[in-house]
């Protein structure tokens, strides 16, 4: 479903930068205003009591940067980052963001970044079909990437790394441990069969005393995780 209007909010340590940014949004039919903070720590915060689908976002702050309160979110809104430097600008996009916008903003310009907003939230709207809450971030090829849990067939280890394979499009490989990734993953939900797989139970199709069936792929079974799997199978039903 298409959104007509994205709540926004700005985060920037100068009065002066902030006015100028909410009198952009002011004029932008598909924007709406719902806070501006000065600091990350107000933002944090701020994000606990707000809805913000897109964060107008300073870099150069005191205490904590732009930066650095991305690295804190677990649950991260669109982000245009606002800044006077262009040195951040390749850093930028490792958070997924979606404009890099250089002080003194120009109309045009901020009109631009929007639609790219708008254009990326109506994606999201038309493939979601869980919940929001329903993901996790991982970082791959140094980037920052949203992984929906009902598209994760399941998880194999491959040495320092662990291979995500979703239901559509590429396996997704990430810098990650077995251990640390399995705890990421709701426990019931998502179950380690073998030293080296974990699966989704919701797609586990067959099984028996040696493998598991997920779409006609076959993943090994460890002999003593057969009884807990039947268990966590059960105690899905």
């Amino acid at each position: 479903m298409e959104q007509s209007q994205l709540k926004c909010a700005v985060v920037d340590d100068s009065r002066l930068q902030r006015l100028a940014i909410v009198k952009l949004i002011d004029e932008h039919s598909s924007l709406e205003l719902v806070a501006e903070w000065n600091n990350a720590i107000e933002t944090k915060n701020g994000l606990l009591d707000i809805q913000v689908d897109l964060l107008f976002l300073d870099i150069e702050m005191p205490i904590l940067t732009g930066f650095d309160l991305l690295d804190d979110l677990e649950n991260k809104p669109h982000i245009i980052f606002v800044t006077g430097k262009t040195k951040y600008a390749f850093k930028a996009f490792d958070y997924d963001a979606v404009d890099y916008l250089r002080k003194p903003l120009k109309k045009d310009r901020f009109n631009a970044a929007v639609e790219k907003a708008l254009s990326m939230s109506r994606i999201g709207g038309e493939n979601a079909i869980i919940e929001d809450d329903d993901y996790i971030f991982v970082k791959s090829n140094l980037k920052k990437r949203k992984i929906f849990l009902n598209q994760l067939k399941y998880v194999e280890a491959l040495g320092d790394y662990v291979k995500l394979i979703m239901e559509e499009g590429d396996p997704i490989v990430v810098l990650a441990t077995m251990k640390s990734f399995e705890a990421q993953l709701p426990e019931e939900r998502f179950l380690r069969i073998h030293k080296s797989y974990i699966v989704n139970l919701d797609k586990v199709e067959r099984y028996n005393s040696r493998n598991i069936e997920i779409a006609d792929e076959k993943i090994p079974l460890s002999r003593h995780k057969k009884h807990s799997l039947i268990e966590a199978l059960n105690n899905g039903q």
